[in-house]
């Protein structure tokens, strides 16, 4: 992170929750040439690549009786199977206990997922209990537009050596 700003405590928290934890990839699914599994009647794609995250304090932080809340802007470049930009806002929460926190987020993002160009919108929810992360980042429905209408899924954030990447299991549906 370039991030020149100092940070508090509870930026810290939520900073080092959101970008610097990896996390396993939660689905039995495995990637194929096409990029789809098929599951039943209905078909999961999973989309990778890396992606570019900048965040940045939206206001000062509120700091009282052992606990820091605060806000961050987010901006990112995603690349690979999803060609895209996204923007959003998190808000987070810090405690007086190393490695404990919480943060909700929700990003917009816009482009081309594997050759189908619309927005969605993820919505983010984490917690960190000392240090041991817990982690959602889901689709919100029905936020899917253009050729993305019908979106559905979660992804997984990893990171390794420094270096952001993503995996996406989704579903299109064919909205009525």
């Amino acid at each position: 992170m370039k991030n020149r700003l100092r940070l508090g405590v509870g930026a810290l928290v939520a900073v080092s929750f959101f970008l610097a934890v990896g996390f396993p990839a939660a689905s039995p699914t495995h990637s194929q040439a096409s990029g789809a599994v098929q599951k039943g009647a209905t078909v999961t794609y999973r989309a990778s690549g890396a992606f570019d995250v900048k965040v940045s304090p939206a206001a000062p932080e509120d700091k009282a009786e052992g606990t820091t809340l605060g806000r961050m802007t987010i901006d990112k470049h995603f690349h690979g199977d999803l060609e895209a930009t996204s923007k959003g806002e998190m808000l987070y929460a810090g405690t007086s206990v190393k490695g404990s926190g919480g943060y909700v987020a929700i990003e917009r993002v816009t482009g081309i997922l594997q050759g189908r160009t619309g927005t969605f919108v993820l919505q983010h929810i984490g917690t960190m209990t000392r240090g041991v992360p817990e982690m959602s980042v889901s689709v919100v429905p029905d936020s899917g537009t253009g050729q993305l209408t019908g979106l559905a899924g979660k992804m997984t954030i990893n990171i390794a050596d420094g270096k952001h990447s993503y995996e996406f299991d989704y579903t299109l549906t064919s909205i009525p």
